[in-house]
């Protein structure tokens, strides 16, 4: 059994799909900085449950 939940989220920059590996105990409501896998920007993403499944808010660093 896995640990973790594959999932993706779209690059603020340059709108390219990014590969995520969420670990449901320690990545949940947590806020984190990653780098795009494409353009190598670097984006904030806040994960949570909203109760209907895992949700990626991803944002510009800058804003």
């Amino acid at each position: 059994m896995s640990l973790s939940e594959a999932a993706q989220f779209e690059c603020p920059y340059c709108m390219a799909y990014n590969d995520l590996e969420i670990d449901h105990d320690n990545d949940i409501n947590q806020q984190q900085i990653v780098d795009c896998q494409i353009c190598c920007q670097p984006i904030e993403l806040l994960v949570s449950d909203n109760g209907f499944g895992i949700e990626i808010i991803a944002k510009r660093d800058d804003e």
